[in-house]
């Protein structure tokens, strides 16, 4: 097997196909969109591909036969046709007034005009350029014209903690998308990709016919790479790792059909041959952690999260559900849907994977109290104590970390003051762990299940507060309830741990251990 070069970061097409890299073909999907319709939006998490997808289709419709020898498109397009191309990104810097983003798509329409050979003509307006761009292209070439927009809502997620600036931004934009509706018949392929799915009343005013392909399960793996990629493709790649942890790391994302890793995670792991939180680690806005505290968000409950889809597409500047955006920007992903009705479907959304799980966790700890230094501190020790079963050194750390919060954070965070937040804090110290969880159940807020699978045992955990139940009453659940049996064909030993927490003293105020043997 011929080991190729690992395209981390390249967007270009061309640049791919040329020297040597690896390349994921994903031609069937974008000649089945071009030969089925003609306009559609998709929404994908950062770093999915989108900017290579637009490209590819950008050189196709341009007839650069040439670099898709080899690909399923060389056989199936018509080469004799060449449509022009309009290319507008949004992905460079940051405008932070909507002069500043008149001026952006100014200086982008006029390069269009620039690299298509046309004179870009004085006294016209914004969507007066765009529109007369559309037309002359049609008009000289004699083929309806193909319109590839990247980032279409960056302007405005750049600027979504001012509400006021994100709604200039979004008012300017639909300017500019406005004009796609009255050029229809100038028109041949529209593709508007980003991360968000803003409302298309309050963006994408009078364009009706625009197909949303993000849970269209058809096109799950329109960007990412599948298992069967990972097994082809990059085949060279995969000695020396272990295939079945690839998969628990990064594998799971998924839009209702086929499942797929994040670009970006897989090529950076064939490079350094290390497990570690790529994507992750590119940036996770503060935004969206702050969001999750404001709105007292159970953590556990993030592995578990029942939504519609009219709750999972509803972002905009003044209404952002958490399900949307954790879903939208990639933090959740689909596990499950069910047709409960005739046209009205159920969805569950969960982590798609190790990486996701372990490092949100990580990241949502300081919200609930824990310095980022003593979070790392905690967690590095939780890994020991659980390996030695010190039951008493565990039941220390999370006395020690209740005592360390100053009275102050208390009194001025609310989410302290939520049912949810003891359980929360001690879920998300074990989750940024990366050990085995089970929740039994997560829907009942401020009262958890969490099975735990780590080392050859078993630890059974019951969360209660005393101030909602009487003392002694966790582990006395857990008992009664025969929680272990199911758990008991493994033939480990199995720990049942009874922990009570007090509101009052902010402290714990039990931690009973019974152990069973195996």
């Amino acid at each position: 097997m011929t080991r190729k070069k690992l395209p981390i970061g390249i967007q270009t097409f061309a640049h791919i196909r040329e020297q040597g890299y690896y390349y994921v073909d994903k031609t069937p999907f974008i000649l089945q969109l071009a030969n089925e319709g003609k306009a559609y939006f998709l929404s994908r998490p950062r770093r999915f591909g989108k900017s290579l997808l637009l490209d590819t289709i950008a050189n196709l419709f341009e007839g650069q036969q040439a670099l898709f020898d080899g690909l399923y498109a060389q056989q199936h397009w018509d080469w004799s046709v060449r449509h022009p191309v309009v290319r507008i990104s949004f992905g460079a810097g940051l405008m932070r007034s909507s002069d500043e983003l008149d001026q952006r798509i100014r200086a982008i329409v006029q390069e269009n005009y620039l690299r298509l050979g046309l004179t870009l003509p004085a006294g016209l307006d914004i969507p007066g350029q765009f529109k007369h761009l559309l037309v002359q292209l049609h008009q000289q070439s004699g083929q309806p014209v193909v319109v590839l927009i990247d980032e279409y809502d960056k302007p405005i997620l750049d600027n979504i903690t001012d509400s006021t600036l994100a709604r200039q931004m979004r008012d300017g934009l639909r300017n500019l998308y406005s004009v796609l509706k009255d050029a229809d018949a100038h028109l041949r392929f529209i593709l508007l990709t980003g991360v968000s799915k803003f409302s298309k009343v309050s963006l994408f005013s009078g364009l009706n016919n625009l197909r949303d392909l993000t849970l269209d399960a058809r096109y799950s793996a329109l960007c990412g790479y599948t298992d069967d990629d990972l097994d082809t493709v990059f085949a060279p790649e995969l000695p020396g790792l272990d295939r079945e942890e690839i998969r628990r790391w990064y594998n799971g994302y998924n839009w209702g059909g086929t499942s797929v890793y994040n670009p970006f995670d897989a090529l950076l792991l064939f490079d350094s041959r290390q497990f570690r939180p790529y994507w992750f680690e590119t940036g996770t806005p503060t935004f969206l952690l702050d969001l999750l505290h404001q709105r007292q968000t159970f953590t556990p409950g993030l592995t578990q999260r029942l939504t519609d889809l009219d709750l999972l597409s509803s972002f905009d500047v003044d209404r952002i559900e958490t399900d949307a955006l954790l879903f939208q920007a990639g933090y959740l992903t689909l596990h499950q849907q069910e047709e409960v009705l005739p046209g009205q479907w159920l969805y569950t959304l969960g982590y798609p994977n190790l990486e996701v799980r372990t490092s949100l966790n990580r990241a949502l700890l300081p919200g609930l109290g824990v310095a980022a230094s003593q979070a790392l501190q905690h967690v590095s020790r939780l890994v020991g104590l659980l390996r030695a079963n010190d039951f008493a050194g565990l039941q220390a750390l999370f006395n020690a970390f209740f005592a360390s919060i100053p009275h102050d954070w208390y009194r001025n965070n609310p989410i302290a003051h939520y049912e949810g937040y003891w359980a929360s804090v001690f879920y998300s110290h074990f989750a940024a762990l990366g050990l085995d969880i089970t929740l039994e159940d997560a829907t009942c807020q401020g009262r958890i299940d969490m099975a735990v699978r780590f080392h050859g045992q078993v630890y059974l955990f019951e969360f209660k507060v005393i101030e909602r139940a009487p003392a002694g009453q966790a582990l006395a659940q857990l008992q009664a309830r025969r929680y272990a049996d199911k758990y008991r064909a493994l033939g480990q030993p199995i720990h049942l741990i009874g922990v009570e927490f007090s509101e009052h003293t902010r402290s714990l105020a039990g931690f009973e251990v019974l152990t069973l043997a195996a």
